[in-house]
């Protein structure tokens, strides 16, 4: 670490150097897309000596810090303070910039201490107690608000819920640790390794053709690791039971698709709806009905993947849809000072076109 250098840096900032500081050199930063570094560390970015650089840096604060940021640059004797926003300084000569910290509590790791300190000694009781089934259910519903967030296109929801479900993440993985299992770097590497792994035409001199071809080649990778793996698994094996139903239909099919198991064309698609509601139409009983109906659904999320829907959405949307409109559909019959059982079928389909009229 250049002592001389942070000295002189802080003397000529005219502040006293922190406890704990992030020396880098910026032009490490010349492939990077976030800050390699932790926010609640102030750090000083040193060999900034060009424009490019310069905006470089900008771009990569500007994923993290907010654009009123307040860094200040250093070059020789000139200090300028500025928002990381207008970080556009020309540059004459090497020059330092220094990046305040943010608040506690805005990096990973600081997380990741409270939620151990959840689990510790003198933690919270409720924490201390849960384990890994325990919180199955927690995990789920978190996970379906966090798509009702998406769905809603909230996005103070939806920070709110991906917080809910990074704590669920976070606190299997503190669990894990405790018992001797992996911990939360394992998790965090795990994942790193394996889309560094399956992504050689980014990170490596693979070539591929558009958005088919990296699915054919993930599926090849996959079927490789299989294979190492020496386990007794096939294609569809991956996609856990537990997913809701129209949810693992997509998914058999998209993995099925990656290897060639599909329509030619969406001609194909469409002629089985059709030959499967005449099944329905001539299904005798119970059974028939209920295995010709899944046939149905089944295809009808064939429909949905070759148009670019998710089938799950697009349902969970239309359920949303029928509630708003049969909610107008009980306010207008409340409004009449009547019940529904006591509308005919005429007069609730009335107020359902209003709200149709309404944009619900």
């Amino acid at each position: 670490m250049d002592f001389s250098l942070i000295s002189s840096t802080f003397e000529t900032l005219g502040i006293e150097s922190p406890s704990r500081l992030v020396l880098l050199d910026a032009r490490t930063l010349t492939d990077a897309h976030v800050p390699p570094f932790p926010s609640e560390f102030p750090a000083l970015l040193t060999g900034v000596d060009s424009p490019e650089l310069v905006a470089h840096v900008r771009e990569v604060l500007l994923t993290v810090y907010p654009r009123e940021h307040e860094v200040t640059w250093v070059e020789g004797s000139r200090v300028e303070r500025l928002n990381v926003e207008r970080l556009t300084l020309n540059v004459e000569r090497s020059a330092c910039v220094f990046v305040p910290s943010l608040t506690e509590g805005t990096a990973f790791e600081s997380f990741h201490e409270i939620v151990a300190h959840l689990r510790a000694p003198n933690g919270c009781p409720w924490d201390r107690e849960q384990t890994h089934q325990s919180l199955r259910t927690h995990l789920l519903e978190e996970s379906y608000e966090t798509l009702e967030a998406i769905d809603s296109g909230d996005f103070a929801s939806m920070r709110e819920e991906f917080g809910d479900l990074l704590l669920q993440i976070v606190l299997n993985a503190q669990i894990a640790s405790e018992e001797g299992q992996f911990n939360m770097n394992d998790v965090v590497k795990g994942i790193h390794d394996k889309i560094v792994r399956r992504h050689p035409h980014v990170f490596g001199e693979v070539k591929v053709d558009g958005v088919d071809g990296v699915l054919a080649n993930w599926e090849r990778l996959k079927e490789k690791e299989r294979g190492k793996k020496k386990e007794d698994k096939g294609l569809l094996d991956g996609v856990p039971v537990s997913l809701p139903a129209l949810t693992q239909a997509q998914e058999y099919q998209d993995r099925a698709a990656r290897v060639g198991f599909d329509w030619p064309e969406i001609e194909g698609v469409l002629d089985k709806v059709r030959e499967e509601i005449e099944e329905i139409k001539a299904a005798q009983n119970l059974e028939e009905v209920t295995g010709e109906l899944g046939d149905l659904f089944f295809v009808l999320v064939n429909l949905a993947r070759w148009r670019k829907v998710d089938a799950e959405s697009a349902l969970r949307e239309a359920n949303l849809k029928f509630k708003k409109r049969f909610g107008y559909v009980e306010k207008g019959a409340k409004k009449q000072g009547r019940s529904l059982s006591d509308m005919t079928l005429e007069e609730m389909d009335g107020l359902w076109e209003e709200a149709k009229g309404e944009g619900m």
